[in-house]
C-alpha cells in the first residue's frame, strides 16, 4: 500500500516539477521575472469620511472626516500574471482625524505592461480628535496601479519604477477612503 501511495504522490507531483522548471524562464506581462520579490514605498493623499452611524458616533451632530497624507511601504510577490503582497501605512490626518496606521494584505492581477489591479484587507487604527475617540477595525479596499508605459509615457522609467495608484477603501463598511498617489517599486 505504501508503494502505491508513493507512486501516486510522485505522479501527482510531476506536473508541478515541470511547471517549476518552466517558471524559471517565465516572465510577467511587463517583461520582468514572473517570480520574485518587489519592495515598494509611496506617498498618497486623499479623504476619509465616516458614516454618522459608525463607531465614532457624531458628538457634534456631524460625521467624522478629514484630509489624509499617507506613507506606505510594502512588498509584492509576483506569481506569473498574479501577485500577493503585504503593506503597511502611517497616515497623518487633518480635520477630525489625527493619525491612522495599519497593515493589510493584497492580492491581484498584473495588467498591461506595468499595471496592477488588486483587492486588499487588513487592520486599521484610527485616532480621532475634536471629541472623536480612537478605534480600530478591519479595512477593505480595491485599487489599481499604472506605470508610464500603460498611460503612453514609455521610456520615462524602468518597469519597476514609478507607478500611479488609485484606491478606495472602507473602514468596516462604515466609511469611504479614496486615495491617490505615487508608488516607487524597486
Amino acid at each position: 500500500m505504501k508503494k502505491f501511495l508513493f507512486a501516486a504522490a510522485l505522479a501527482v507531483s510531476m506536473p508541478a516539477v515541470a511547471v517549476a522548471q518552466d517558471a524559471s524562464t517565465a516572465t510577467a506581462p511587463d517583461g520582468t521575472p514572473a517570480f520574485g520579490i518587489e519592495p515598494y514605498v509611496g506617498v498618497l493623499g486623499g479623504w476619509h469620511q465616516f458614516d454618522k452611524d459608525s463607531e465614532f458616533g457624531s458628538p457634534r451632530g456631524g460625521r467624522m472626516d478629514g484630509a489624509l497624507i499617507s506613507g506606505v511601504a510594502g512588498v509584492n510577490i509576483p506569481l506569473g500574471p498574479v501577485f500577493v503582497g503585504a503593506e503597511g501605512n502611517a497616515t497623518k490626518g487633518f480635520g477630525d482625524i489625527d493619525w491612522e496606521y495599519g497593515a493589510r494584505g493584497r492580492i491581484g492581477a498584473r495588467a498591461g505592461d506595468s499595471g496592477m489591479i488588486y483587492v486588499s484587507g487588513g487592520y486599521q487604527w484610527v485616532n480621532g480628535k475634536r471629541a472623536y475617540g480612537d478605534h480600530s477595525d478591519w479595512m477593505y479596499g480595491v485599487g489599481v496601479e499604472v506605470g508610464p508605459k500603460d498611460i503612453g509615457l514609455g521610456g520615462i522609467t524602468t518597469n519597476s519604477g514609478i507607478r500611479l495608484r488609485l484606491q478606495a477603501e472602507t473602514y468596516d463598511f462604515d466609511s469611504i477612503r479614496p486615495m491617490a498617489g505615487v508608488i516607487a517599486h524597486f
